[in-house]
């Protein structure tokens, strides 16, 4: 407007027309090669992470673990993902080192390069047809008994309590838990069996072959390419698992989080002064290392460690993984690496469990919703809020802890017109005991050594009645990324008392079975209190054949899904003596909910892990594995994992009950939509509310329900309302360093109190 005022003013108004015509002529013939190169370079950059665009743009390079002047070049480090159909990316990997790139490692778990650029080939990179987003290779950062009592997991329908000494039930024997984290800590004796075993089956360290260190080139060294095919029994995979091996670190958890983590889903307090068993003493572990001794790794550190537990899952049984880390991504979940790589994990048949995150509250101490980090923004695992117990066993009296991250997801991309597109997805899915956790301390052998939280918060490990002798000493921790742990636990008492279960499945169940907590709502809490009775006794309900059967297409919409002899189980349970009754709480599609018993006494093809359903979006990953050889078997070790649109089918068959509309258009203020009282909705759908299907959801111009109703977009947040009516909503947790969030709740910009790591009254 200045310039042409400007102009208005110092010209005479026929010159004005004359040079207004001109330009007008000017414009008109270079208009369709504008048009042409301006779209070429939006479709470019909306493929390139807004922190990764800033870095590139910024005048000087900033102090990043991912961006370095290098003899006068900027270049930074990046995982490309790709939508190609070449596993092998043979062609993108040529143009990166063409372009003065280098390449570090090929996963499995996403398509995807972690990679090296200057930082002037970012966009040309971006530009190829084959790629679909570019993002940062971000550090990456830990999240931060009554246990049994409390979540429900001592219950005629689960096990006996066990003194310290003995019990019998359900103990997560044979089932694998993949803790991602710092570590964890092999001589304390809460990680091993009645025979004094070690129940920690590997240890590797993915810190220990980041970027070029595989081929012992030096660091930002341009020109390589370190990427290789992990075929089972090759050289270059016997290398690979040598170099990572982390059996002997002496102590393998200096940080502290990843022990505790552990000892929360898998932890056993025999022999202890207090108790501090976790929710299933008998589990399988195997550590992950992606952490340092500060809590600190890279993205592509996580990745890697996705690709080994998706890649030995068939052979040592890993059914479910914990990934209590997050990322500050603001990327959709439908290009976030971190979401992608969690994604084809459930896809091959991993129960992917995920701390929600910590950032509840804002520097002033107000509630902040839609602070769900990554990958817990993704629609195929299970976010995790934490609730507080107030240190009792009873359940009548928890609370959403203030730290607890809040819904909606707020990732974002830009579509094909140039429109932000926000996910605004319903998250968390329920919460678990997050405050002041009793778990394992790790330390050195000696015990004399405690690990960096302990020793900077002393309160930690000042635990009344604990005598804290070496291999037995414990700790307390809060967050979310304790509450998560508590969860995979239970999934894998799910799995023991059924291996047939899927995870989408698996998530129907847990959301099904949990107890809604009094005043909180849907963002806040999900579905509800995790309820470990209730979510074994729908497993112990349903055919142990349904993995297999969907695997292989021999069971249709519809089909019977209830076990010989065995009938829907009664949707309450008795917990320490009290009543709990279900949520009947499902989320689907991204923003719809369902419930009713055809949620599981009939097959829902949603409970394909392939299949990942969201509004309008519906895609279906491919799993292929290494054809069998002498030695490997057939169908044992993931090869690759690709995703493409699905076809149109049904998601949602006959007979569920679609309970979005009884919520209402989403009001803060009038406690409607995604804001309603979880608890008031279980209320009108125990009451019989709610709308019967009677030919399911299928995917088409929209979502069509039997008799042609379009629904607009199911529970949905407008973007003017949530300015009228003055919630705080985080457009993305951004930092400055593109920092994988501190889930253990360490001080920092975003969260600078210390109430998700000390917990709260």
């Amino acid at each position: 407007m200045s310039t042409i005022s400007f102009f208005t003013v110092l010209m005479k108004r026929r010159a004005l027309k004359r040079a207004v015509a001109f330009l007008v002529s000017t414009v008109m013939v270079i208009a369709p090669l504008f048009n042409t190169v301006a779209h070429a370079q939006m479709a470019a950059s909306g493929k390139i992470a807004k922190d990764l665009q800033t870095v590139i743009a910024a005048p000087t390079t900033p102090s990043l673990n991912w961006a370095k002047d290098v003899n006068g070049v900027r270049l930074v480090k990046v995982l490309i993902v790709s939508n190609s159909t070449d596993p092998d990316l043979t062609a993108l990997r040529s143009d990166v080192l063409a372009r003065g790139g280098a390449v570090y490692l090929r996963y499995v778990s996403v398509t995807a390069l972690s990679a090296m650029l200057p930082a002037s080939q970012v966009a040309a990179i971006a530009a190829r047809a084959d790629v679909q987003s570019l993002s940062p290779n971000r550090l990456t950062t830990r999240t931060s008994s009554t246990l049994e009592a409390t979540v429900g997991a001592l219950t005629p329908a689960v096990r006996t309590y066990s003194s310290g000494s003995t019990y019998t039930g359900l103990d997560g024997s044979g089932v694998g838990i993949a803790v991602l984290d710092s570590g964890i800590v092999t001589h304390h004796f809460g990680f091993h069996d009645d025979a004094g075993n070690t129940r920690i089956k590997r240890s590797v360290d993915f810190q220990k072959v980041g970027d070029a260190t595989l081929v012992g080139a030096k660091d930002w060294t341009v020109g390589i390419d370190a990427s290789v095919a992990m075929s089972p029994g090759s050289a270059a995979t016997v290398n690979y698992e040598a170099k990572i091996d982390n059996a002997s670190a002496n102590p393998p958890d200096l940080y502290g989080h990843g022990s505790h983590v552990a000892s929360v889903a898998a932890g056993y307090g025999k022999g202890n002064s207090v108790d501090n068993t976790g929710v299933a003493p008998n589990a399988n572990l195997y550590d992950v290392k992606v952490l340092d001794a500060n809590g600190n790794g890279q993205l592509s550190d996580v990745l890697a460690g996705i690709d080994w537990v998706i890649y030995h899952a068939k052979e040592y049984n890993i059914r479910v993984m914990n990934l209590s880390l997050a990322s500050d991504s603001t990327e959709t979940w439908q290009t976030d690496p971190l979401a992608r790589a969690a994604r084809s994990a459930v896809a091959a048949g991993i129960t992917v469990v995920v701390a929600a995150g910590n950032f509840g509250k804002n520097a002033a101490g107000a509630e902040n919703y839609g602070t769900v980090s990554s990958p817990g923004h993704d629609p195929s695992v299970i976010t995790v809020g934490s609730a507080n117990t107030k240190g009792t066993a009873a359940r009548s009296d928890d609370s959403i802890n203030a730290f607890s991250s809040r819904g909606p997801t707020r990732g974002s991309y830009i579509d094909a017109a140039g429109v932000r597109r926000v996910d605004n997805l319903l998250k968390p899915d329920l919460v678990a005991p997050g405050n002041k956790i009793l778990g394992v301390m790790s330390a050195n052998n000696l015990g004399s050594t405690r690990n960096y939280l302990a020793r900077t918060y002393s309160v930690l490990a000042s635990v009344t009645g604990a005598g804290q002798a070496s291999a037995y000493q414990v700790m307390t921790l809060s967050g979310t990324s304790i509450a998560a742990p508590a969860v995979a636990g239970t999934v894998s008492l799910m799995l023991q008392a059924n291996p047939g279960l899927t995870p989408p499945l698996i998530k129907a169940m847990l959301q099904y079975s949990a107890q809604p907590i009094a005043g909180a709502n849907l963002l806040q809490q999900g579905a509800g209190l995790l309820n470990v009775d209730g979510a074994v006794r729908l497993a112990q309900a349903v055919r142990t054949d349904l993995a297999g059967a969907i695997q292989a297409g021999t069971i249709a919409a519809g089909s019977n899904m209830l076990a010989a002899g065995k009938t829907m189980p009664a949707p309450s349970s008795v917990i320490n003596g009290a009543a709990a009754n279900w949520s009947r709480i499902v989320f689907a599609g991204g923003n719809q909910v369902l419930s009713g018993p055809a949620l599981f006494t009939k097959y829902q093809p949603i409970y394909d892990p392939r299949l990942t359903w969201v509004r309008k979006t519906a895609r279906r990953a491919s799993v292929t594995y290494w054809p069998a050889a002498t030695g490997v078997p057939a169908n044992t070790y993931v090869k690759a994992i690709v995703e493409a649109p699905a076809a149109n089918q049904a998601f949602v068959g006959a007979g569920v009950v679609l309970a979005t509309a009884m919520a209402g258009s989403s009001s803060l203020a009038g406690k409607t939509g995604a804001f309603l009282p979880t608890a008031t909705l279980a209320a009108w759908l125990a009451a019989g509310s709610g709308t019967t299907l009677s030919q399911g959801l299928i995917l088409s111009e929209g979502l069509v329900l039997s008799e042609g109703l379009i629904l607009s977009e199911g529970l949905i947040l407008s973007e003017g309302l949530i300015l009228s009516e003055g919630l705080i909503l985080s457009e993305g947790l951004i930092l400055s360093e593109g920092l994988i969030l501190s889930e253990a709740g360490q001080p920092n910009p975003i969260n600078p109190n210390d109430s998700s790591l000390l917990g709260e009254p």
